[in-house]
């Protein structure tokens, strides 16, 4: 046990991590779906003119912006998904965006976090707050808007506003002008792509609706060929047959999560899709086509490019 002296040597990040310890079996019920949702209003108390000298980053589109902004100087830190620019990688990695971890991310002794939507674990979260570290969560949506948006939230936390402002004005007209020519595509001629995430144990787990994948699809004159589900499934080959995809679309990464062209297209269900006669695979950087930052309108006019061929003049 702790005496009261003990309590008083310990320092504050070393106090938030020994409440949470203590009280973690009554904050997780409060943190569960449907729950009070007590957090977030509580950091936004904190979020009074915070101090952002030291800032770690979570969420690659967010480390991207802030690079984009000329503010890397404030970075102590960054999440695994923050990948871009290569000299992002040289900070310390505070874990993954949705597997963060407080004793790591207090270790580099930031004065506020910035943090794409979605990121946690909300117990996570939770230390953090005890910890009185400022703490921003910027909305995250797949589309053209969402994008101009996160810009000029990270720059408004950063203090930058003039600085985003330029750059979401920059970012806007790139974005116009890639999908503009993306639009132009007729509908008919719009080919089906399935974006598959894992191929592990044998399974097809593709995109549904409300995803990265499914938003970046259909910028670039796609068509997402697995239908109308929301989030991600493993597929049967039923439905995988009947999905008639044109190309597959995939990340570029190790692991053995994903199988090699031939692979994929050697397994019955896909050995009977139109992109198995063709061999149609696309892989693609993950943070580049699905991050949603200010590089996304490459990724648009690279995905168009790689479905449908250079040549092409989707206007005639």
């Amino acid at each position: 046990m702790l005496t009261g002296l003990d309590f008083r040597r310990l320092r504050r990040w070393e106090l938030a991590l020994a409440a949470f310890a203590l009280s973690a079996p009554l904050l997780l019920p409060a943190l569960a779906p449907g729950g009070p949702s007590f957090l977030r209003p509580a950091m936004a108390e904190d979020m009074q003119q915070p101090d952002v000298s030291r800032v770690v980053s979570v969420g690659g589109a967010i480390t991207e912006i802030i690079y984009a902004l000329g503010e890397e100087n404030r970075l102590v830190g960054r999440d695994s998904t923050s990948t871009y620019p290569e000299a992002a990688t040289k900070l310390p990695d505070v874990g993954y965006m949705r597997q963060l971890a407080p004793e790591g991310i207090i270790a580099v002794n930031p004065t506020a976090i910035v943090a794409v939507e979605g990121s946690g674990p909300p117990e996570a979260l939770a230390v953090l707050k005890e910890a009185k570290i400022p703490f921003t969560s910027v909305p995250d949506t797949f589309d053209r808007n969402g994008i101009v948006a996160k810009i000029r939230a990270v720059g408004a936390f950063l203090g930058v506003k003039d600085k985003a402002e330029a750059l979401a004005q920059s970012v806007e007209q790139d974005l116009d002008a890639a999908l503009a020519e993306a639009a132009k595509r007729p509908e008919n001629e719009r080919k089906r792509v399935l974006f598959i995430l894992s191929t592990q144990g044998g399974k097809i787990l593709a995109s549904g609706t409300g995803t990265a994948a499914d938003g970046i699809m259909r910028l670039s004159g796609a068509v997402n060929a697995a239908g109308t589900f929301p989030g991600y499934k493993a597929l049967t080959d039923e439905a995988i047959i009947e999905a008639k995809p044109d190309v597959v679309l995939m990340m570029t990464r190790g692991g053995g999560e994903t199988a090699g062209t031939d692979e994929l297209f050697a397994m019955p269900a896909m050995s009977l899709t139109p992109a198995a006669k063709n061999k149609a695979l696309i892989r693609m950087d993950g943070l580049h086509l699905l991050g949603f930052g200010p590089r996304t309108a490459g990724a648009i006019r690279e995905l168009n490019t790689a479905i449908y061929g250079k040549t092409k003049n989707a206007s005639q």
